[in-house]
């Protein structure tokens, strides 16, 4: 991810507000606490976050109807509840106003982690599935990500999952150069050493695919990454 996360945290509890808020920007989120529903809905108006963090039970305005402001604002936000309260219908309540997830205290910080990378994992592949067309000219060939097929003519060519994907963060990449980091971390996960040795592999194999047409061209970017280069 190229900036920051911002998260609006809204919790009551100021102890455990605290704590949590030093955890998540200890692992490099950029948090905003707030102590009750009123004032995290004005933080909300104020500021652009990537995901929120509601308590349930607040003074001045609780979590639920809070949500369903923030709904009425904004339909991406993703949000996640906490509650002190296992019960069934509260679980129901906090699904219908859209949550992505829902966890009762006391809960572990690493699993509210996973969640949260989880629900923006997801967020950026649905952003990038509406922004990016589902089939593409890359110089001569015609790249259809569903189908997984690089066309040249009459010949097709059928891509592996990772390859698909890879030749599609290569045509959308930002300055035209996809980061080694970003793409090892989206399609492999982490960006290990073994897993960078995976990726060669595939950069390889794209290479060859792409030779249908002999103008295009993937160049190493020495430290950085890789360009997509089309004549």
């Amino acid at each position: 991810m190229n900036h920051r996360i911002k998260i609006l945290l809204v919790e009551d509890d100021p102890n455990f507000g605290s704590i949590m808020k030093s955890y998540l920007e200890l692992n490099d989120f950029d948090v905003i606490l707030k102590p009750d529903g009123k004032q995290g809905l004005t933080a909300f108006q104020a500021g652009s976050f990537d995901i929120c963090i509601l308590d349930v039970m607040m003074p001045e305005m609780d979590g639920f109807t809070l949500a369903r402001e923030i709904r009425k604002r904004r339909t991406d936000t993703p949000f996640i509840f906490l509650t002190a309260k296992s019960l069934k219908e509260d679980m129901l309540e906090g699904f219908r106003t859209g949550a992505d997830d829902y966890i009762t205290k006391p809960f572990d910080s690493e699993v509210l982690l996973f969640k949260l990378q989880a629900i923006l994992k997801r967020k950026i592949q649905h952003a990038e599935s509406e922004s990016v067309p589902n089939e593409v000219a890359i110089g001569k060939l015609v790249f259809n990500f569903n189908l997984r097929t690089l066309t040249a003519g009459d010949a097709v060519q059928q891509l592996s999952p990772k390859e698909a994907s890879l030749l599609r963060m290569l045509f959308t990449a930002k300055d035209g150069i996809l980061l080694r980091k970003e793409a090892l971390e989206k399609i492999w996960g982490n960006d290990n050493y073994f897993n960078g040795r995976s990726m060669d592999v595939f950069i390889a194999r794209l290479r060859k695919c792409l030779k249908a047409d002999p103008a295009i061209e993937i160049v190493n970017i020495h430290g950085n990454g890789f360009r997509l280069v089309t004549g």
